[in-house]
Order: structure tokens, then sequence, then C-alpha cells
């Protein structure tokens, strides 16, 4: 009797120490859900353990009834658990909890078929699972590890490690503890990969820009030391430049040459015309 008590004693004690609007022992023992869930979970996990299977599924059934967290009696539970707001949570018959673990409410600890055997996860010391999460397989998540909300968890996990996404990808392990209750400030790993994506875009533009201006500055070079050099006319009535013929043997450029060949052509139509007239005349 004196270690249930010493046990009981230990799970209102977890409860201050993980929720700062706990006010009074009395409040906690008749109101908080999570730690009666607990304490039906320890009955039922006894007769379990003797083989009053029914005996034991019932009284799981009345504290799902009474709490809306669903732990099946076959669970291993450790030292120091605290679910908090525990409406939806699911802890499936093969699961191992170990100490001073968080839950949050709509947590799902189950298995992904109909296997028999373990088939559930393994959830080691100090671990934090936020709202909404789902830790799905027979695997083990380390100690010190913070999972996400709404992550889905279909690994194992090392431990030191912040879990995040679906499915769930390992974005921190450095080794420092997280701050248990911190979970609300997780990094997100799609707003990093979308951080990293404009940082790319951001130096492609800055690229085609210098390109741009090279290219341009390359242009404007050699249209200058053409005009330098004689080799472009500048048309004052089109506004364009045009660049000059080469010269020939005699140093006119094409388009003297040009002008000199309309000139001839021009005057041997004339010619023509001239000598037409003279014969009808004759």
């Amino acid at each position: 009797m004196g270690r249930i008590l010493q046990q009981m004693r230990s799970d209102i004690r977890t409860v201050f120490e993980n929720d700062p609007a706990a006010r009074s022992r009395f409040e906690v023992i008749f109101t908080y859900s999570g730690l009666h869930a607990i304490w039906g979970h320890r009955v039922a996990h006894w007769f379990f353990k003797r083989r009053w299977y029914t005996v034991a599924r019932t009284i799981a059934q009345v504290s799902r009834f009474m709490t809306g967290i669903e732990i099946h009696p076959g669970a291993t539970i450790g030292q120091r658990l605290f679910i908090d707001h525990g409406m939806g949570v699911v802890i499936g018959e093969t699961c191992e909890i170990g100490d001073d673990v968080v839950i949050y409410q709509g947590v799902t600890l189950g298995g992904t078929g109909k296997e028999k055997g373990k088939r559930h996860p393994t959830i080691g010391n100090n671990v934090v699972i936020a709202s909404g999460a789902k830790v799905l397989g027979s695997f083990s998540i380390g100690d010190n590890t913070s999972i996400g909300a709404n992550s889905v968890v279909l690994r194992e996990v090392p431990g030191n490690c912040t879990v995040v996404g679906i499915p769930g990808r390992i974005v921190k392990q450095d080794g420092v503890r997280i701050d248990r209750l911190n979970h609300a400030q997780l990094p997100d790993p799609v707003v990093d990969m979308f951080r990293v994506l404009q940082g790319q875009i951001d130096k492609l533009e800055q690229e085609v820009q210098h390109l741009r201006s090279q290219t341009i500055e390359t242009l404007t070079n050699s249209a200058d030391e053409a005009y330098s050099e004689g080799n472009v006319n500048w048309d004052k009535e089109n506004g364009q430049a045009e660049e000059k013929g080469s010269p020939d043997k005699e140093g006119r450029t094409d388009n003297a040459q040009s002008r000199d060949e309309e000139e001839r052509q021009d005057k041997d139509k004339d010619t023509k015309d001239k000598n037409s007239k003279e014969v009808m005349r004759a």
C-alpha cells in the first residue's frame, strides 16, 4: 500500500513540474484526465500481467470512456509520465515508454500492420511528443528527443534529436537537450528549404545581371572602336550607324562604288533612249 501511495505522489508532483496551470493537489487529483488514465492503466496492467485479460480490457475501456485516452493494458509505462490535455491519445499493446516522458493530445503510439509480437514503438527517457504526432512501428526513439506537432515518425530516431515533418525528419542532433516544454519553437525544415532556394535564386539573378552588363559593355566598346576607326557612318536621317564598305584599289569604299555603278547605269539608259529616238526619226 505504501508503494502505491508513493507512486501516486510522484505522479502528482510530475503534473506540477510540467503544467504551470496546476494550482492545487485537489484540482490535480480530481480534474486531470491524464493522471486518471495513468492510474487506471496501472490497475489494468496489474490484471493483464496475471492474464486476467478480460478484466484488464474492461478497466481500460472504462478509463477510455472517462478520460478520452486509450492505453492498452499490455503497454509498459515508466515513471513520471505526464499526459497533458490527453484527449485522443492512443498507446498500443506492445508499446514501451521510459521515464519522464511528456505526451500531448492526439498522439498515437501505434503499429503499422497485423504482425504478431512487438509491433509498437519503444520510447526512451526524457522524450517530448507534441500534439497530433504519430509514431508508428516497432523501433526506438532515443533519450532526450523531441517530436514536433503532427509529425509522422516511421523509423528509428537516435538520442538528443529533434524530429519534425511528414515523414519525420531529424532537424537537430547536437547532443544538447531541448527545452522539453518549448515544443512550439521547433525548427521548420520546409521554411528552411524555401530560404535556401530563395538564396540560390537571388544568386542566379545577380549572375544574369552581371552577364548582361558585360554583354552591353562589350557591344558598346566594339561600336566605339568601329566608329573611331572610320568603319561606321552615322546616318543622320535614320539616326543609325551604317558600316562602311571596304575600299577598292583606288581607295573607294563599297558605298562609293555603288554610287558609281548607278551613275553608269543611268548614263547607259540615257544613251539607249537617245539612240532609239534617232532611229525612229530616221
